[in-house]
């Protein structure tokens, strides 16, 4: 027969337990956290689902040679996406005839946008871009060295807080970023240990890292990354270029820490036509702390 145990794990008498002023103590204590008390509890600790999808848009220039920023728009939108992170986006250059292309997305699709301007280009500005479902505290852009003679790069980087019900309040960061494109793997690693850093200055928040990061799978870069990160559909095939038959993938989505988040799916979108990649989608669970 087990015995009863008081709160420091002493045995219980009988006589203890049928104490009245024992039953009454125990009575209030329970009458102070009604059921619905405790189903709001449960409700605030539930994971919270985020949809997040990486685009290279290639400045929404589609495999017709056609600058089509609404067929874009359109792909987005069918996936339903907290979160996109865009790479290649034109804003006010000559070839985008003038167009903010992530602020024109913003309106099309009715989400904030952050631009991180990666390099001067043509008029204007070309690098990366961050839309969302959810409200912008902050954004700024980190430079990534790069060698001599290559495309200067960037990580944007935002914070982000989740909308009433979606977590309870909580903020994370949304990072983006395209690596560079050339053979050898100096510049990519240089860029990650640029990621590594600021992740270090940020401590546990829950963060995501999103973009065309250049590189394939088991690759150096690739491998510097899974020690602090977990990546969305790790080990399956994922494809993302070229564009009509995909064989290889070089687009990401990845988050950290390992134990606020779980992958629940990770896929690759089915267009071949809006742009040179295909978007990767990824469902992730985000657990509170």
């Amino acid at each position: 027969m087990r015995k009863r145990l008081d709160f420091v794990g002493r045995p219980v008498s009988a006589a203890r337990m049928q104490d009245p002023s024992r039953r009454t103590l125990l009575r209030q204590v329970v009458s102070a956290y009604p059921v619905a008390a405790v189903r709001g509890w449960a409700q605030a600790w539930d994971p919270v689902p985020l949809t997040v999808l990486s685009y290279n848009i290639h400045h929404g220039e589609g495999t017709d040679g056609v600058i089509d920023l609404q067929r874009i728009a359109n792909v987005i939108r069918h996936a339903s996406p907290d979160f996109v992170a865009l790479q290649e986006v034109d804003r006010g250059t000559d070839r985008a005839n003038g167009v903010d292309q992530a602020q024109l997305l913003a309106d099309l699709l009715d989400m904030p946008a952050v631009f991180g301007t990666a390099l001067e280009f043509d008029g204007g500005q070309y690098g990366n871009a961050l839309l969302t479902r959810h409200a912008i505290l902050s954004s700024v852009s980190h430079i990534v060295p790069h060698s001599e003679g290559r495309e200067p790069r960037i990580l944007l980087e935002a914070e982000v807080e989740l909308a009433s019900g979606r977590g309870t309040g909580s903020s994370l960061r949304v990072l983006v970023t395209h690596l560079d494109h050339l053979r050898g793997d100096a510049d990519r690693l240089a860029a990650v240990e640029v990621i590594e850093r600021v992740v270090e200055t940020r401590g546990d928040v829950p963060m995501i890292l999103a973009g065309d990061l250049n590189a394939a799978p088991g690759s150096a870069p690739l491998e510097r990354l899974r020690q602090n990160w977990l990546i969305a559909g790790d080990g399956e095939p994922l494809p993302t270029i070229p564009v009509v038959q995909p064989v290889r993938q070089i687009d990401y989505l990845l988050c950290r820490p390992s134990g606020r988040w779980k992958v629940v799916e990770a896929r690759v979108l089915d267009d071949s036509e809006a742009s040179d990649h295909r978007p990767i989608a990824a469902v992730l669970e985000l657990r509170q702390p």
